[in-house]
């Protein structure tokens, strides 16, 4: 059994060093994959020297077609190259605790499901340091997101989630977000596989260091493009 996490990053010098190393430590036979478009920070060269010393971590460096969704994409095929049984995908800000890696693998194991998202929003689950308005517009989107895609997830908007290999093999080639979009993309396909999805309660943490690249504004033109997603079933 062969897990593989994969960990888009953008400007993530600052953190991704424990990020990997909190990786080692909770998920020591796990394999890690840093999939980053480029930086300009350089976090690439940060991830060079923990794959020159651990053959178990893995870059792939982008530098076309830059973007979160097409980020995913290539990530997930190529995790699927390396015979990954569980695709596991985390944020590299620090804000996903890889501690959780080993729940969601128990989980997936005990009983009949596709995919595991780590929620915030269930008993258990807990987001830290969040202010009133993103609070409400993150409320706002996870029901919209929920009604429209049809989906009793808690937490539709999480980007800390676990696959089996068959579950990204049936629609991986159908992806198309370039953005963060990519997310609720993956959650659309799910439904229309008839995949069985469980939630597992989690902690989200205050990011390691830098800034939130996800913006109010931009989270409301997602809500938007979901609706075309799904309306696009009918043509």
């Amino acid at each position: 059994m062969k897990i593989v996490v994969v960990i888009p990053t953008y400007n993530e010098a600052g953190s991704i060093g424990k990020v990997i190393n909190d990786v080692c430590l909770n998920c020591p036979d796990a394999e890690i994959l840093v999939v980053d478009d480029n930086s300009p920070d350089e976090t690439y060269k940060s991830v060079e020297i923990f794959v020159k010393a651990n053959p178990k971590i893995h870059l792939l460096l982008r530098k076309e077609n830059r973007g979160r969704g097409y980020a995913g994409i290539d990530g997930f095929k190529k995790a699927l190259s390396m015979d990954a049984d569980f695709i596991v995908e985390m944020d590299g800000d620090g804000s996903h605790n890889p501690k959780y890696i080993a729940n969601f693998l128990e989980l997936a194991n005990s009983s009949k499901c596709d995919a595991i998202i780590g929620s915030r929003y269930i008993d258990g689950g807990k987001d830290e340091e969040r202010g009133f308005l993103r609070h409400f517009v993150s409320k706002s989107a996870r029901f919209y997101l929920s009604f429209v895609l049809g989906v009793n997830i808690k937490d539709p908007t999480s980007g800390f989630r676990m696959f089996k290999r068959k579950v990204l093999e049936a629609f991986v080639d159908e992806l198309r977000s370039n953005d963060p979009f990519i997310v609720t993309e993956i959650l659309y396909y799910l439904k229309k596989n008839n995949c069985v999805i469980k939630e597992y309660p989690i902690e989200f943490l205050s990011r390691f260091a830098g800034k939130s690249k996800l913006k109010i504004q931009t989270l409301i033109k997602y809500l938007f493009k979901v609706l075309k997603l799904k309306l696009s079933e009918k043509k």
